[in-house]
């Protein structure tokens, strides 16, 4: 893995805004071609086997937790319990994921696990394949993830309840919107017929006891960017309860899958996996050097990084009340001043893809660049 310096394209801006990238610069650049990482096959193999084991092992995982109940260390609360059940015994499928790994040249570690509503999908998928295409057509990219979206959704198809598949996400995130309309192009191209709705425009039908749409249509598949962590405490999850039948994707189990308490059951599953990192809830933790998470956080907030008691970086926030996890430290060579983190796709069950975020930092936040990748084959 080697981190190249190298011009931009002239008027980049205006190639990625043509494919629908609106949100490419805000205070600081977040899509950044100054530079490129490369690397080697073998790495990508790597990478690419990792994601596929752990998918696995993440699947066993759900199985445990509800097996064992452990919905109270993942801050569960009881009346989201049957529909994660149900999700799961139904087996409702999911579409994608995305996992974040720290890779030191040699070692590949799971730093956590973005399960329910990963975003960088479009980035990923469609502007660092053009930028290849512009840059070094004749290289390749670990990036397959257009073709599995596509792919998948027709699999779904027959699974969907007749009609409308309704996409939503909040109104004032340009980036979710973006992932959203992405997810739901893939899907017209799958034969779907599709409807966009905004989470805030969602209605209920007290009469027929069902979800509906501004136009009075009822809503019976619906791609949700929207975190089950959230749902459950909206006044409408009490509907929800009162329509199971409705096909949520991604579906409620993974609210297990998306939480950071997955991560030490992880570890306590799989100790000897070479992907995962010693990990322990707060209150039973044994490391001296290792990174403190919130169960639940977002974009990098109220994360410490602790060396022999001592903080070495932390972030502010407003999570941290449903717990911490304290996972192992592992350090990632920095290429000049940056630190890069990999997203590695599963989509449809398959390693799909990745995408790379760095930082100066050590803990990577929502001001992250994007940075594109290529194959040296």
């Amino acid at each position: 893995m080697q981190r190249h310096t190298i011009t931009p394209r002239n008027n980049w801006q205006a190639a990625v805004e043509k494919l629908g990238f609106g949100f490419h610069t805000a205070d600081v650049p977040y899509w950044d071609e100054n530079a490129y990482y490369e690397f080697s096959l073998s790495e990508v193999t790597q990478i690419e086997t990792a994601t596929a084991e752990l998918w696995g092992m993440c699947l066993e995982a759900v199985q445990y937790v509800i097996d064992h109940k452990l919905y109270h260390k993942f801050a569960i609360p009881d009346r989201a319990i049957a529909v994660i059940e149900k999700s799961w015994n139904d087996d409702v499928p999911a579409i994608y994921g995305r996992f974040d790994f720290g890779f030191d040249g040699t070692a590949l570690k799971l730093f956590e696990f973005n399960a329910d509503t990963p975003t960088s999908l479009f980035e990923a998928g469609i502007i660092q394949w053009f930028w290849l295409q512009d840059f070094a057509s004749h290289k390749d990219q670990f990036n397959s993830v257009h073709e599995r979206l596509i792919d998948y959704w027709k699999y779904l198809k027959p699974y969907l309840h007749e009609g409308i598949l309704h996409f939503t996400c909040v109104k004032h995130s340009l980036e979710d919107l973006t992932t959203a309309e992405y997810m739901r192009d893939c899907a017209i191209q799958a034969g779907i017929p599709t409807k966009l709705v905004f989470i805030d425009d969602i209605g209920w039908n007290q009469e027929e006891c069902e979800f509906v749409d501004l136009e009075d249509q009822e809503i019976k598949n619906i791609f949700k960017l929207y975190p089950w962590e959230w749902m459950v405490n909206e006044p409408f999850f009490d509907q929800l309860l009162l329509n199971p039948e409705v096909y949520w994707i991604e579906p409620a189990w993974k609210m297990i899958l998306s939480n950071k308490a997955i991560l030490p059951v992880l570890w306590k599953l799989y100790p000897n996996c070479p992907y995962v990192l010693e990990c322990y809830f707060e209150e039973e933790n044994r490391l001296k050097d290792y990174v403190k998470k919130p169960i639940y956080s977002r974009e990098g907030a109220n994360i410490s990084i602790i060396k022999d008691g001592q903080i070495l970086a932390e972030t502010r926030g407003i999570y941290g009340k449903e717990g911490f996890i304290c996972q192992q430290t592992f350090n990632i060579p920095r290429f000049g001043s940056k630190i890069p983190i990999i997203g590695s796709w599963i989509i449809g069950q398959q390693p799909s893809g990745m995408g790379i975020r760095e930082d100066d930092s050590l803990i990577t936040g929502n001001t992250s660049c994007f940075i594109p990748h290529l194959i040296n084959n």
